[in-house]
C-alpha cells in the first residue's frame, strides 16, 4: 500500500496565509513561506499554495512567493488559483513549483488538460474538483462547481473525474463544498466514489476536524492524501501527532525523527 500523505493548504493573499469562509472574514495565519517551512520541518508530505487574489496584478507577487518557497522548503508543493494558460503553468513551474492545480479553466476548456499534460507531463497537472450535492432534474446529484464553489456547472462529478484522468491529469484534488469548513469530517461516500472511479491519486479536502476524520477518509474514503488548512494553521492538530496516530492505527505514513 502506498504511503498516505498529509497536505496542509495555504490560501495566500499578498504573501500572507489567510483563512476565512468563502474568502470572507479572512484571518491572518502567518507568513506563507515561514509557515510552509514549519510544516515541512514537522513532517508534511506536500504543500498546496492557492493564490486567492489570482489577478493579473497579483500574479507577479505570487510567482515571487513561489520562488521563495522553492528556495526554502524541501518537500513537493502544488500551486493554484486563476491558472488558465500554458504560459501561466510554465512561469510557475520555472519559479520552482512541482505541480499546478487547475479548476475553472479545465471546466471551460477541457482540452487544456490534454495540452498541459502533453507539454509538462501528467505528474505536474492536478485538476481540482469542487463539488456540491444539489437537486437536479434527475434527483440529488454531485455537481461540479466553479468560482469558489459558487457557480454550478452541468458536469456530474464522477464522470468529470474519469474524464480528467482520461485527458491526462495526474491527480485529483476533490473538495466537498458541503463539508468544507464544517470540521465534521470529510465527505466519505463521495471520496470513495471518486477514488473508485479514477485510477489516479485523489486528495480529499473539506471537513477535517480531528484525527479520526483522516483515518476515515483513508480507509472508508479510499483517499490517497488528506488536505486541511485551519486545523493546522491554528494548531488544533499537529502533523507529528496526526502521523503517529495514523501509524498506530496501521496506516502507512512517512514518519520523521
Amino acid at each position: 500500500m502506498l504511503t498516505k500523505r498529509i497536505i496542509p493548504c495555504l490560501d495566500v493573499k499578498d504573501g500572507r496565509t489567510v483563512k476565512g469562509i468563502n474568502f470572507v472574514n479572512l484571518r491572518d495565519a502567518g507568513d506563507a513561506v515561514a509557515l510552509g517551512a514549519l510544516y515541512a520541518e514537522h513532517g508534511a508530505d506536500e504543500l498546496v499554495y492557492l493564490d486567492i487574489t489570482a489577478t493579473v496584478d497579483g500574479r507577479s507577487t505570487f510567482i515571487d512567493l513561489v520562488r521563495r518557497v522553492a528556495h526554502t522548503i524541501n518537500i513537493p508543493f502544488t500551486v493554484g488559483g486563476g491558472i488558465s494558460t500554458k504560459e501561466d503553468v510554465s512561469a510557475l513551474l520555472h519559479a520552482g513549483a512541482d505541480k499546478v492545480s487547475i479548476n475553472s479553466a479545465a471546466v471551460r476548456n477541457p482540452a487544456l488538460i490534454n495540452e498541459l499534460a502533453l507539454e509538462f507531463g501528467s505528474q505536474c497537472i492536478v485538476v481540482a474538483i469542487d463539488t456540491r450535492y444539489i437537486e437536479t432534474e434527475n434527483g440529488r446529484e454531485h455537481i461540479v462547481h466553479t468560482h469558489g464553489g459558487r457557480k454550478a456547472t452541468n458536469l456530474r462529478t464522477i464522470p468529470w473525474a474519469t474524464e480528467v484522468e482520461d485527458r491526462g491529469a495526474g491527480e485529483i484534488l476533490l473538495t466537498s463544498m458541503d463539508t468544507d469548513g464544517t470540521k465534521d469530517g470529510f465527505a466519505l461516500e463521495l471520496t470513495a466514489l471518486v477514488s473508485g472511479a479514477a485510477n489516479i491519486p485523489v486528495i480529499a479536502s473539506g471537513g477535517a476536524g480531528n484525527m479520526d476524520h483522516f483515518y476515515d477518509v483513508f480507509t472508508t474514503g479510499k483517499a490517497d492524501a488528506g488536505l486541511a488548512a485551519s486545523i493546522f494553521h491554528f494548531k488544533e492538530i499537529s502533523i507529528p501527532d496526526l502521523k503517529q496516530y495514523l501509524s498506530i492505527k496501521g496506516l502507512p505514513v512517512r514518519l520523521t525523527n
